[in-house]
Parts: structure tokens; C-alpha cells; sequence
């Protein structure tokens, strides 16, 4: 579940509805941006479940505010909770929640100001961060700064450190990068994806890659000599696919039907599914489910 804390229309102060504010109370936030729920932000909601009740605090809007160019989230809003609940057997069987700062409501805060808005009005009694984290207008605060502060508050402060990409052929890739230490990174994953190396973006989620496909129409159905292919334009796809290419080993899931061996060709303005079995989105499908997962396993496309 998320909760969003949203500048009210009445004013220019942020509030955080009731319901939120009750399920992050007395709670632990682990801080971050929360893009790829790799396995470096599985490590800070591991932290903070051994402490309390763990979430995941990060800020939304940043791109519309600093006038970025928007681009494709690694995982699927309608996908997050299946993810986090995925992490649970590592969170001591708790489930993270997600809390969402609109990035405006916090941008001109100092650090100070920052945290005496997670213990005053958030309420939360600890944060969980990564070495590297930096918060406070203008990223003027690290993380020895939001230790002295959360004492300052009577709040735990917990700082973890990095994950370390282990792949020694890909480990380097961002040398040029001053910011990059060879951490495990939603950079990473993304550079991953542009390659296509699925084996390495396994790595870096510890889990198989999954791609959201919501169907406005019933889409193009070509009937193969071994079974079905469909269709669909890249426009349906509700996050960021890896490299044009074929795909082999890949499994397609909907709803609460058993997965469906596939392989996987997307071209510039396609994507494409080839399966030996019977016709997965046979009508009686297609009209009760029009959301579609296409996991990726462990492999680089064939051909380009």
C-alpha cells in the first residue's frame, strides 16, 4: 500500500491524510528513491525491520519540479506491492509500506528542517540510509549530518552500507561517474536493460525482470505453426523494457492463471509474443484480464 504526503489545495503546507499518518507513526523509514526496489534498497528495509515497522520514503514529482525529461519506471506502479511483498520472508514476515513525498513540499528544506518534519509530522522514531545519502535543499546534508540530527530528535538513525555490484565484467561501467563506487544503483539496472543482459538485471533486483502490459484492445492474433503470437504497440507497456531483440526463456502471466512459457521480439515500435501452448488471451480472457506480465529469465537477446 502507498500513502502520499500532498500539498493541500487550501494552502501551501503538505499534509499527509489520517489513514497514512496512522501506518507510519511509530514506524522506521528507510530513505531513497525507490525507482528499481533493487537489492540494495531490499538491504534498507531489512535494516529497518529489525528496528520497527519498516517503510520506504521517497519523493515523487522530482522530475516535473527540475524539469528532467520523464522516462519509464523500472517497475510498474501496479507492481510495487507484489515486489515488497516479496520481501517480506527478509523483513521478518513484514510487508514495507510506501510513503510518497510530493517533491515539492520538501525541496527548499534545510536538513534540519527535513528531519523535524519526519518526527513531528510524520512521526516516525528512526530512518534507515545508505552511506552515500545525501537530503536537504541542494543535497547539503550526508549521512554523519542525519545521524547528529535524528539524535538531536531522539530518533534512531541507522546507516547501511552499500551494496556492491558483484558482476566483475559490468562492475566498472560508470567509472566516469564520481558519484559511482561500483554500487548497486537503479542506474545500473537501467544500463542493464539498454544492453539487454536480463542475467545481469536478475543480479541487480534479485529477482527475473517483470514487464507490465496493459491492453487497450484485444491486439494482433496471428496463429504460428507451433502455436500463438501477439501483438501489441510499445505504448501499452507501463515500464521500461529491455533492448529490441528476441528473447527466449521468458514467461507470461495473467492474473491468477499458471505462467505461459514464451519468447519475447520487440522491435522499435512493437512488442511481440510467441507461445507453443494454447492461446492465452482467448476471449473469455480478454475480457475479464487486460493486464499482462512478461517475465524476462536469465539471457541476452538472440538477435537484434
Amino acid at each position: 500500500m502507498s500513502f502520499s504526503l500532498c500539498k493541500s489545495q487550501q494552502n501551501d503546507d503538505c499534509e499527509l491524510p489520517s489513514e497514512g499518518l496512522a501506518k507510519i507513526a511509530g514506524g522506521i523509514v528507510a530513505l531513497g528513491k525507490f525507482d528499481a526496489l533493487h537489492i540494495g534498497h531490499r538491504e534498507l528495509a531489512i535494516r529497518a525491520s529489525k528496528v520497527g515497522a519498516p517503510n520506504l520514503l521517497s519523493f515523487v514529482g522530482m522530475a516535473e519540479v527540475l524539469g528532467w525529461e520523464p522516462r519509464a519506471p523500472i517497475v510498474a506502479k501496479c507492481d510495487r506491492s507484489r515486489v515488497l511483498s516479496s520481501w517480506a520472508p527478509y523483513c521478518g514476515n513484514l510487508v514495507p509500506e510506501e510513503v510518497e513525498i510530493e517533491f515539492s513540499c520538501v525541496r527548499h528544506l534545510t536538513p534540519r528542517q527535513f528531519v523535524e518534519k519526519l518526527s513531528k509530522e510524520l512521526g516516525v522514531v528512526g530512518v534507515v540510509a545508505g552511506e552515500n545519502y545525501r537530503f536537504g535543499y541542494k543535497a547539503a546534508g550526508d549521512a554523519s549530518e542525519l545521524v547528529r540530527l535524528c539524535e538531536e530528535h531522539g530518533m534512531g538513525a541507522y546507516i547501511i552500507s552499500s551494496v556492491m555490484d558483484k558482476n566483475q565484467v559490468h562492475r566498472s561501467m560508470n567509472s566516469s561517474d564520481l558519484k559511482d563506487k561500483g554500487q548497486v544503483s537503479s542506474t545500473r539496472v537501467r544500463q542493464a536493460l539498454a544492453i539487454g543482459d536480463m542475467k545481469y538485471v536478475s543480479e541487480l533486483l534479485g529477482r527475473h525482470h517483470r514487464l507490465m502490459l496493459m491492453l487497450k484492445e484485444q491486439g494482433e492474433r496471428t496463429k504460428t505453426s507451433s502455436g500463438w503470437r501477439v501483438s501489441a504497440p510499445k505504448s501499452y507497456l507501463l515500464n521500461l523494457p529491455p533492448k529490441d531483440g528476441f528473447y527466449e526463456n521468458c514467461s507470461l502471466l495473467i492474473g491468477n492463471k499458471n505462467p505461459v512459457a514464451c519468447r519475447v521480439f520487440m522491435d522499435t515500435m512493437h512488442i511481440h509474443l510467441e507461445t507453443d501452448e494454447a492461446d492465452p488471451l482467448d476471449y473469455e480472457t480478454y475480457q475479464e484480464l487486460r493486464l499482462l506480465g512478461i517475465e524476462f529469465g536469465d539471457s541476452r537477446p538472440v538477435r537484434d
